[in-house]
């Protein structure tokens, strides 16, 4: 069930993605930063913990999900280390997914070449 649960969830969310790319004007770029936002917002709200935990990863894997990581982490920087836990919480909870897609960035550019389209 964990796995339908996730499908669900994940293909809601990214439902919402391509309405909003097929119905608006908003480019790619809007909609992206308008799923980190409300990710954000969910999670500081403590809205998005309930959400993650009926849809499991297909709530936690999508940007807007990103977007929570980077909440709870100022919100616990911000109990541990008080203010300066706001400019250093977010990055310091989502460094492994950062760092992870670097590296596997720097993978993908030495076996593909870049061509002009």
């Amino acid at each position: 069930m964990q796995f339908i649960n996730a499908f669900i969830f994940g293909g809601l969310i990214c439902a919402i993605g391509q309405i909003l790319i097929d119905k608006t004007s908003l480019t790619p770029a809007r909609i992206l930063t308008a799923f980190v936002v409300s990710g954000v917002i969910l999670g500081a709200v403590g809205l998005y913990e309930p959400i993650i935990n009926a849809g499991g990863q297909g709530a936690a894997v999508p940007i807007s999900g990103f977007g929570n990581l980077m909440a709870q982490g100022v919100r616990d920087a911000l109990r541990r280390d008080g203010a300066l836990g706001i400019l250093t919480g977010g990055l310091t909870s989502a460094s492994a997914g950062i760092a992870a897609a670097v590296a596997l960035s720097v993978v993908a550019s030495v076996f593909g070449k870049s061509r002009d389209k």
